[in-house]
């Protein structure tokens, strides 16, 4: 499994486990990484795939909380890794709840070997910290990191990288998905879709959602749509407060609620 160039210097690799995306930016002399996987063995991979499209030291980003984008932070030390201050702070308060139910999952699915390895997963915050806005240089180019407001989670942050002409390449972590509904556990319905609307005027150039095929501003409108139905449903009283789990966004995104 490689990484696809999507813009001069800004890479993706889809993985087959979750259909999971990380990103890579690579710059004059340095390179920046975009989530981590959710055990060491996974970011190992992660790690030997970047030597492999380059040599420059790295310096990683979270774009959220949830294990498979951070429980691989470890392998990347002693590297910085940026996050939202709410970010780090999550990884304290529910990772070890984290780890328990994705270690249950993988032992009901038959993989112990997986579970191990995601139960010996150091739990290792970001601790180059982010409220809003900061900006990175990554070897001569420009990477804003931005803290949008509220969705997915309370601390989703948005890497906007620039690239040739007026064009940027954004990874928007899981305020974006693509292939299957957004998750809704620990979301924020009523300010989701708010956020995704800055994200959309933000977006000229290819858009990396946490999970699935890359997409494009559309798809970030459509989605900020979808995501405006839940929001009436619960809103309206067809739709109960939330966490939703993904059967009920499927549900609620066909606007199934809404139209009663």
């Amino acid at each position: 499994m490689s990484f696809r160039e999507v813009a001069d210097g800004v890479f993706v690799r889809r993985h087959q486990s979750l259909d999971l995306n990380c990103g890579l930016v690579v710059g004059d002399g340095a390179c920046l990484v975009v989530d981590t996987r959710s055990d060491l063995g996974e970011a190992a991979d992660l790690a030997a795939a970047v030597r492999r499209v380059t040599a420059h030291p790295w310096t990683v980003v979270n774009t959220h909380a949830h294990y498979d984008h951070c429980f691989g932070n470890a392998a990347f030390r002693p590297a910085p890794i940026w996050g939202t201050r709410g970010c780090a702070q999550a990884v304290g308060t529910t990772g070890e709840a984290q780890r328990a139910a994705r270690v249950g999952e993988l032992l009901a699915a038959g993989d112990p070997e997986a579970a191990d390895r995601v139960r010996r997963a150091p739990l290792d915050p970001p601790d180059a910290l982010v409220d809003e806005v900061a900006v990175l240089d990554v070897g001569g180019r420009e990477v804003v990191l931005r803290f949008l407001g509220r969705g997915h989670t309370g601390h989703d942050l948005v890497v906007e990288v620039e690239t040739a002409g007026d064009g940027n390449v954004v990874f928007a972590g899981d305020l974006v998905e693509e292939g299957a509904p957004p998750a809704f556990e620990d979301a924020f319905p009523a300010d989701w879709p708010a956020t995704l609307g800055r994200l959309h005027a933000l977006a000229r150039g290819p858009v990396v959602p946490g999970h699935g095929a890359v997409v494009d501003a559309a798809f970030v409108g459509a989605q900020r749509a979808d995501l405006l139905a839940v929001l009436a449903a619960v809103r309206a009283g067809r739709l109960a407060e939330g966490p939703y789990d993904e059967a009920t966004m499927t549900l609620a995104a066909r606007r199934a609620g809404v139209a009663g």
